[in-house]
């Protein structure tokens, strides 16, 4: 698969697909430096939807059906059991984990912290310097099935099934992003009993 037909498909463009914003996709690893400038069009600036600080709560879903206040309410609580839940389970592998504005489909994505270099710009500065680059953040979509089983795994005190579920969300959030889990063995282990864990008869 080509840069361009991964990134067209990448979970950050979800929530300016959904509000009919037009997005630029930058194929080539150096167009990274571009997005760490002040760039703008017409007056309008350019923003990377990889860098952790985009705020789409001022442009409406083209769909948009405003939920009731009471249900607003209720998944405030469940968000804030879920990231304390994914942030325990995944401790020092990523710098924060907070509920995202930009996934409508995908159960997880990788950003980066603040309004510093984006991801991409990050992991070429990284690859040139030879360290390990920035912990990213991990935003979860909390209306996702998987992201709500990490929520009953942990009412149910399942703190296994819990923990496997923290990790495939950043193990699909890496392949997502054009990288390899950290532990390809581990990655394959946790989906492995997880589908076990679904099958008839189990």
């Amino acid at each position: 698969m080509s840069y361009h037909q991964r990134g067209r498909g990448s979970p950050k463009l979800e929530a300016a697909r959904a509000r009919g914003v037009e997005v630029l996709l930058l194929t080539d690893p150096v167009d990274a430096f571009w997005t760490s400038m002040q760039l703008g069009f017409e007056g309008k600036p350019l923003k990377s939807l990889s860098q952790g600080d985009v705020d789409f709560g001022l442009v409406p879903l083209l769909d948009d059906k405003p939920k009731p206040e009471s249900e607003q309410q209720a998944a405030t609580v469940d968000d804030a059991v879920i990231v304390s839940a994914i942030k325990g389970a995944l401790g020092e592998r990523v710098s924060d984990v907070r509920p995202s504005q930009r996934l409508t489909d995908s159960a997880a994505c990788l950003v980066a912290q603040g309004s510093g270099p984006d991801r991409e710009l990050e992991r070429l500065l990284a690859r040139q310097n030879q360290r390990a680059g920035a912990k990213p953040i991990l935003e979860i979509n909390t209306r996702h099935p998987i992201v709500k089983a990490v929520s009953d795994a942990k009412l149910g005190k399942r703190d296994e099934e819990l923990t496997d579920l923290a990790e495939l969300l950043l193990d699909q959030a890496q392949i997502l992003d054009g990288e390899v889990p950290d532990d390809p063995a581990a990655f394959a282990s946790r989906m492995n009993r997880l589908i076990a864990r679904g099958l008839p008869g189990r």
